[in-house]
This record gives structure tokens, C-alpha cells and sequence, in this order.
């Protein structure tokens, strides 16, 4: 190996008290809510905005009306999640909602009022108007607002184009204990080992797993994979989220259209103009998301149609103008006047529901552990997540794991001295298109095999074809130099397999995994699906789990 080789991959060391990965709103608000005494690494995978809260367009959801009350945001959400949700976990958070909104209010975010009060919006599959938003672009004010702060946080320290390799651990008397992790460092290509008394992963989801999705690149699920590889059980991977509405466009494949136009009104119509939704619920345009992605997936299909039609200009021009700034310039730059004709959608990969099983505060079954928002499981969303609850769930999350950490004492692990990052064995490889071939191929066949609608025999198919890339990823990560889209690759292969495993086990139909082979709902299954977490570094096999 030359001297220049030798540099290029070298290892840095880093001791911190709190290693934040992810800086999405659960990560900031966790590193706004510790005191200033703690020194915080915050690591980010891309530039610090380049996050899922940032494409948030709709709002958070809170109790804030008079006409509202907690019982009834309580009661839409364990409706919403089909008998599977964790029922005082969704007491605990929705109670914590109206503090939530404050609490952001007081770190300098300004939501969208009218006459003075918060002018809250109404999403699909709740009884009344409690979505706080700003504009129709929520998530990337919220962010936005978040970060100036935590850039003003001396104790805080931002450190960009790096991504988790694995995390380290160690064996205690009584438990397994989280030291820290490996961090890759895309940039300057060097490994640091961090050192770090509590390790928080707030990392998102994996809905990058799937060919059409409305998530940014950096959604390809490494917390939930480095969590399962250290051991921790990981909870109900079947209920993967596809938001009804991403614009159907070829040169923009991954803008959401928000639930909140249907909440304001517009109407979901057929090539010819027909509304269909009356067919498939009751509630029509503002039924739950599961409902709503799987009617226009039979709709699409049925007619043998690349996509719908979203129609909201029958609404006053100025007003869509107003309450949809964002949605209505992105339209237009396309050659789409919303104010004017309907907007082409469909389907796509939006909201990971499983994650990794975590108590509200984040803590994991590893000590020291904390995984907090989309990459944890509490059991708040069961089979299908309400909408805006997701960016409630990471404000709770993270305040309440501020709290917990701040109870622990000074800790002994950091006294040991670990390891630096070994590569010694390894090479520069001369056949790097084959991760960028077997990332696209996972790609398609999670959304051929196991997308809105599944089959035993296409599940069963993909399995095979997923463990036929696996080998050929763990042996490819064994022999050479590690890269970003390496990592990424071996982390959506995990979680792929989590997914499929997940979705053979439940041999039924419930909120977003619906079955062909199971059309109807089972008591049997009214439970979680739980996977163990990896044994060791050799078990690839995921066979080991229960439901």
C-alpha cells in the first residue's frame, strides 16, 4: 500500500459525551434540550439540511382548538394504527402535544395563524383541524429555525458528509453497553472513532429502499441497520408508508404534493375526470393513507394508467396561491397552473412505521443506546401512521430523552480506550459499478415484490433475489475499501431482508400491509412483529424471529 493510500483511509479519534447521528427535528431538538455543560457531536450524513423534516410540507399534529380535545386525537391515532398501537404510549405523546408546539414556538419557529390564533389544517384520517403548519412548507422552516439555533450552541459541534459504519459496543456483567461508533467521513475518506458516553441515532427511515418515493436520497435506513447488527430488536418492518400523492413528472420524481390540499378540498380524479374514492371509503379524499395509496394503486391499474389526477382548482386562485406557495411555483416550473388544471400523482414510498423498539425516551435494550423519531419503533403509529404525527413524535422523543440522559452519572466507558478502525486488509477495488448495479436492482424489486399490495409468491422471490445480492455485498465489503454508497448498499440489503422477513410473518391484512394471499384482518396477528437483533457479525440469516 502506497504512503498516499495510507492517508487516505487513516482513522481519527473522537471523545465526546453525546454522539447525535442525524439531523433531522429529532436530532436537533435532543441537542437544543441538553445543557450547554455536555459537549455534542451532531453528524450529519449530507449538508446538515439535507434531511426528510426538511420536505415535510404538511405540519405537526396537536391539540390546539377548543373544538379538539386529546381523547379525540388519541382515539384517531389508535384508530388509524388497525388495533396494534401501543395505547399509553399514544396517551404520553398526544398529552405532550400542546407543550410540544410551545416549546418550538419559544426556539423561534412561527407558525402559519389567522386573526392571532394558529390557523390549523385538517389531514386524512383525523376527526378535526389540529395540524400546526407553516405555508406548505412546514419541515423546512421548522428546520431551518432549529439549526440557526444549534449553530449558535458553542457546546455543540456540526460535523457534515458523515455517515455511521457500525456502532461499538461492549458486554458489561449485566448488559450490552453502547461506547460510541465509526464514523466515515465522505470527504476526506478517513474512519473516526468516536468515543461517547450516549449515542443517540436519529437517522430516519428507509423509504430510499424503494424506486418512486418522496423521501430525500439519505433515507436509506443506517440507524435502524447498525442498531439490528448491534443487537438491538427491531419492530414491525411490514408497515412501510406510501403517501397516496408524489407528483407524476419525468424530471421531478420525488416532490411531495401535500395530504393538506385534500384536507382543503381537492378532489382525486381518473384519466377522464371521474372521481373514484366514493368507492373505496366513506370518508373519500381524506380516508387514512393506506386506504388512500392502495385505491389509486387499483385505480392505476385497473385502467392500465401511469398515474391520477389531484384536482384543487376549483378553489379560489389566490387562495391556492396563498396556502400553497411552494406546491403551486413547483407545479409551474413544470408547466402545471394548479389554480387551473389537476396535478398528475402517484403512489410512493413515504414513512418507515417499524423501527427499532425504543421506550419513549429512546432507550434501547443496549445501554447507552438511544434511537430516536422515524428509525424508532414505540408502538405510537401500530399498523399506519396518522398524518403530522410523525413530526410530534420526534419533538416528544427528543425532549424526553434530553431528560433521561441528563439523569444518568458521569460513566466509566470512557475510560477504556477502543479500537481504531482496521482496514488493513483490504484494497482499492477495480469493480466499483457493482454497488451502484445491485442498489438499483434492490430498488426495483422492493417495489415490484413488496410494495402497496404483496403476494406469499413475490415476497418468497424477492427473499431469494435480496440473499443472492447479500452475498455478493458482504463479500465485496470484506475485500475492499469502504465508499458512501457501499454502506448505504449493505444497509438497505438489512433492512430489505427485515422488511420481507417481516411481511412473511404476518399472515394477514392490517393498515399497510396488505396481502392477496390474507385480504382480511386476523386476531391472531394483532400484535407486534418482532425480529432479534444479529447475534454476531457472522448471522446474516434472519430467520430467528416471532410475531
Amino acid at each position: 500500500m502506497s504512503i498516499n493510500a495510507i492517508l487516505l483511509y487513516m482513522s481519527i479519534r473522537i471523545n465526546t459525551d453525546v454522539l447525535i447521528i442525524g439531523s433531522g427535528i429529532a436530532g436537533l431538538s435532543v441537542a437544543l434540550s441538553l445543557p450547554e455543560k455536555m459537549n455534542i457531536l451532531l453528524v450529519t450524513k449530507n449538508a446538515i439540511s439535507d434531511c426528510s423534516t426538511s420536505w415535510a410540507q404538511g405540519g405537526i399534529a396537536a391539540v390546539r382548538s377548543e373544538n379538539d380535545s386529546v381523547a379525540q386525537h388519541i382515539n384517531d391515532t389508535i384508530t388509524n394504527g388497525h388495533g396494534i398501537c401501543n395505547n399509553a404510549v399514544v396517551k404520553d405523546i398526544i398529552e405532550q402535544g400542546p407543550d410540544s408546539i410551545l416549546w418550538l414556538e419559544e426556539n423561534g419557529i412561527n407558525f402559519t395563524k389567522k386573526k392571532g390564533d394558529l390557523d390549523l389544517t385538517l389531514e386524512g384520517g383525523h376527526s378535526q383541524r389540529r395540524i400546526s403548519y407553516i405555508k406548505d412548507e412546514t419541515g423546512k422552516f421548522l428546520h431551518q429555525g432549529l439549526t440557526h439555533k444549534v449553530k449558535a450552541k458553542k457546546n455543540i459541534t456540526i460535523l457534515e458528509n458523515t455517515q455511521i459504519i457500525d456502532l461499538i459496543h461492549i458486554n458489561t456483567n449485566k448488559s450490552k453497553k453502547c461506547v460510541g461508533g465509526y464514523l466515515f467521513n465522505k470527504s476526506s475518506k478517513e474512519v473516526r472513532t468516536v468515543q461517547a458516553t450516549h449515542t443517540i441515532l436519529a437517522t430516519g427511515g428507509a423509504s430510499k429502499l424503494y424506486q418512486y418515493t418522496t423521501n430525500p436520497n439519505t433515507s436509506t435506513g443506517d440507524g435502524i441497520a447498525a442498531a439490528w447488527r448491534a443487537g438491538c430488536s427491531i419492530c414491525n418492518m411490514e408497515f412501510i408508508q406510501f403517501h397516496p400523492t408524489c407528483l407524476y413528472h419525468h424530471s421531478n420524481k420525488s416532490f411531495l404534493i401535500s395530504e393538506s390540499l385534500r384536507g382543503e378540498g381537492a378532489k382525486l380524479l381518473t384519466n377522464n375526470g371521474k372521481r373514484f374514492m366514493h368507492r373505496y371509503d366513506p370518508r373519500e379524499e381524506l380516508a387514512p393513507r393506506d386506504v388512500v395509496a392502495r385505491a389509486i394503486d387499483n385505480e392505476m391499474k385497473e385502467r392500465d394508467q401511469k398515474f391520477v389526477y389531484l384536482d384543487i382548482s376549483m378553489k379560489n386562485k389566490q387562495f391556492i396561491k396563498d396556502r400553497f406557495p411552494a406546491i403551486y411555483e413547483k407545479c409551474l416550473e413544470l408547466g402545471i397552473d394548479i389554480t387551473k388544471e389537476p396535478i398528475p400523482v402517484v403512489p410512493a414510498s413515504h414513512y418507515t412505521c417499524g423501527g427499532v423498539k425504543a421506550n419513549i425516551d429512546g432507550q434501547t435494550e443496549i445501554e447507552h443506546l438511544y434511537v430516536i423519531g422515524e428509525a424508532a419503533h414505540t408502538g405510537f403509529h401500530g399498523a399506519n401512521r396518522l398524518a403530522s404525527n410523525s413530526l410530534l413524535e420526534c419533538v416528544v422523543m427528543a425532549r424526553q430523552n434530553a431528560l433521561t440522559i441528563m439523569k444518568h452519572s458521569p460513566d466509566s466507558s470512557k475510560n477504556i480506550e477502543l479500537s481504531f478502525w482496521d482496514d488493513s486488509y483490504v484494497t482499492e477495488s477495480s469493480e466499483k459499478f457493482i454497488v451502484n448495479y445491485n442498489w438499483d436492482d434492490i430498488r426495483k424489486i422492493m417495489w415490484n415484490y413488496v410494495g402497496i399490495i404483496r403476494t406469499e409468491k413475490n415476497l418468497h422471490l424477492a427473499n431469494e433475489k435480496i440473499a443472492l445480492i447479500e452475498k455478493e455485498v458482504n463479500l465485496y465489503y470484506s475485500k475492499y475499501y469502504i465508499s458512501s454508497d457501499l454502506l448505504e448498499l449493505r444497509n438497505i440489503v438489512n433492512i430489505s431482508k427485515l422488511i420481507i422477513k417481516s411481511a412473511l410473518a404476518r399472515k394477514e391484512s392490517r393498515g399497510l400491509h396488505f396481502s392477496k394471499d390474507y385480504p382480511i384482518s386476523n386476531d391472531k396477528f394483532k400484535k407486534d412483529t418482532l425480529i432479534n437483533g444479529r447475534v454476531n457479525e457472522y448471522e446474516s440469516d434472519l430467520s430467528k424471529f416471532k410475531v
